[in-house]
């Protein structure tokens, strides 16, 4: 199989080096924005580098990877589906709801598997919980806590490009928590802090989060994020139910220490960044979109379900703005 690569940045140059170890990736053909970066990239993996995305999809590739600038991924997803090519896409579509509405437009028109960059779906602790909450380990769910911690905030140019902590970093937390329970949001309240470094609040955005979500269930779920976690990268689930709780992401490496006088001293490197601790998903999930593009899986994560997860975190950043209550509804129904 030949793989168009779009953007070869940190991401995308992961990408590469996982697709070039796939046995059925036969040849990689990579693009980015700066020449030069996807020059070093096509070296390293012994890629083709191309100067623009459009000599990538019109060099005979079977499929497409985007991993470029969010603010690109929308206009590439839209040429890669006139193109008539499978695409797998790193979240978000776009970097507002119009923008991804009319995307998804064009992967319906054009027919093409669309499949989302969400690798929390491919990690073993996620798929764990997924099966204890579906299998009635825990039996009635009752509370859910995310959280996700980041241990430096990213560069400032970076920041007005995210679309913000809750687009940028919460989807994931969001499309975690419907993955794992089965359960749709449907109503928020939350909050957003910009007392740390003055970037965030010369970007309009801010630097820790945090959000009460209902389930449609009735179960209460609360979702943090900040980028200024000085003790480690800190990505944790847990679920409380009658009869069991359970916790994805508590091991050797979690950068929390117990000031309880028996407990355990912490044995590990706290996991400094996303790539070393998701690493292996990451690798997953572009192993099964291979396998959907051959034709052997159903595709595990299409436009739709990314599309889900961002009306939650489009009704935090209004709940966030206004200061109040949001229902998805408000977003899901709006024009």
């Amino acid at each position: 199989m030949r793989i168009g690569l779009l953007g070869t940045g940190r991401i995308g140059a992961f990408h590469a080096a996982a697709l070039r170890r796939h046995p059925d990736v036969t040849s990689l053909v990579v693009t980015d924005a700066d020449p030069r970066r996807a020059a070093e990239v096509a070296a390293l993996t012994d890629a083709e580098a191309v100067a623009t995305p459009a000599d990538a999809l019109a060099a005979g590739v079977d499929a497409v990877v985007i991993a470029a600038a969010t603010a690109a991924h929308a206009d590439l997803l839209g040429a890669a589906a006139r193109a008539g090519l499978p695409v797998f896409c790193e979240k978000p579509i776009a970097v507002d709801l119009a923008g991804t509405r009319a995307a998804l437009a064009e992967v319906a028109a054009a027919g093409i598997v669309l499949q989302m960059g969400f690798m929390r779906r491919f990690d073993a602790g996620y798929t764990a919980a997924r099966e204890a909450v579906r299998g009635g380990r825990l039996g009635r769910l009752h509370t859910v806590r995310t959280a996700t911690s980041d241990p430096a905030p990213p560069p400032a140019a970076y920041l007005p490009l995210s679309g913000g902590l809750y687009r940028d970093c919460v989807i994931h937390d969001v499309d975690a928590l419907r993955w794992v329970t089965g359960r749709e949001v449907t109503e928020v309240y939350a909050a957003g802090s910009d007392a740390g470094p003055a970037m965030f609040r010369e970007a309009g955005d801010v630097d820790t989060a945090a959000a009460l979500l209902t389930l449609d269930d009735g179960t209460l779920a609360t979702a943090t994020a900040t980028r200024v976690n000085g003790a480690g990268y800190d990505v944790r689930m847990e679920l409380a139910g009658e009869r069991d709780q359970i916790a994805v992401g508590l091991d050797e490496r979690t950068p929390l220490t117990s000031v309880e006088p028996r407990a355990p001293a912490q044995a590990g490197k706290p996991w400094q960044g996303f790539l070393e601790r998701f690493g292996p998903a990451y690798e997953a999930e572009l192993a099964a979109f291979v396998r959907v593009v051959r034709g052997e899986l159903a595709n595990p994560c299409d436009g739709a379900e990314a599309l889900a997860a961002l009306h939650v975190v489009e009704a935090c950043e209004l709940s966030r703005r206004e200061r109040r209550p949001v229902r998805v509804a408000e977003i899901t129904d709006a024009p």
